[in-house]
């Protein structure tokens, strides 16, 4: 049955277990597919017509694992892939910018909202524009954020280097008063503790991924395709396309747990499509 497939989930690399962590934890009959491309990552550096491309393989490669939705957990590859997919895969397909948008304007009291995410992703303008689509009067700040990806693949969650890297890059959205920062990186909730001491406690932090998290479980059951199986499901697999013993490494950090049932794919041998 449709509604048993599993849920599918792609990333430039490891920072999209955060979403993957979000569904799993709201979604706990759900059985999910994870694919980190970690043999290209990163995304941000990239042009829109080459991450585009990238997402394109990643999909296929997760759609002929049959599965039953796409959940494009890499906030570039939201900026400029979604389109694309959306043409390509008769299933829904779900990025990360939109439901941390409307969490952004729910949450914002004063309408001074911040963006930090990759360089790519804050020049796509995604961001920017959906927030200003919702309401023109919204005060957009946005900054890339470059550093913290290395810093939170690094395991430096809780350091002195990341802490300073925070003071600098956050010193603007304070001067600017944001009263709601996004955070627009997959990687970046693993330092919510960092930035939140950095900008303190009037600033609410808003996680895309758990955003997305409640947003898919009120279209699965839209769509009627919330799992009807009683049993457990079987576990959920993972995919890299680099390395496995790197992945496992930093995921662990981000989960908290062992990493099981984790495969390395070649997507380079996937024949091409248009």
């Amino acid at each position: 049955m449709k509604q048993d497939k599993p849920i599918a989930i792609f990333d430039s690399g490891v920072g999209g277990l955060t979403v993957y962590q979000a569904l799993r934890r709201t979604l706990p009959r759900e059985r999910f597919i994870y694919l980190g491309d970690t043999a290209r990552v990163p995304y941000g550096t990239k042009s829109a017509e080459t991450v585009a491309a990238y997402s394109l393989q990643n999909s296929q490669f997760l759609v002929s694992l049959g599965v039953k939705m796409l959940v494009v957990a890499c906030n570039t590859a939201s900026s400029y892939a979604m389109e694309t997919l959306v043409d390509h895969f008769d299933m829904p397909v779900l990025g990360v910018i939109p439901a941390g948008v409307r969490r952004a304007v729910a949450l914002s009291r004063r309408k001074r909202i911040g963006v930090i995410a990759t360089e790519s992703t804050i020049q796509s303008q995604c961001y920017q524009n959906q927030l200003r689509d919702i309401d023109v009067d919204i005060v957009v700040h946005a900054l890339p954020c470059p550093l913290f990806v290395p810093l939170v693949e690094e395991g430096w969650l809780d350091h002195p280097v990341t802490r300073e890297v925070a003071q600098i890059y956050l010193a603007e959205m304070s001067a600017r008063e944001v009263d709601t920062l996004i955070l627009g990186c997959t990687h970046y909730p693993m330092l919510k503790a960092v930035i939140s001491a950095v900008l303190g406690a009037g600033v609410n932090l808003v996680d895309s991924a758990e955003a997305v998290a409640l947003e898919i479980g009120s279209i699965l059951t839209a769509l009627n395709l919330e799992r009807r199986n009683t049993a457990a499901p079987e576990p959920d697999e993972f995919y890299v396309t680099d390395s496995t013993a790197k992945f496992q490494k930093v995921a662990e950090i981000f989960l908290s747990h062992k990493l099981e049932n984790l495969h390395h794919v070649d997507l380079t041998l996937l024949p091409k499509i248009d």
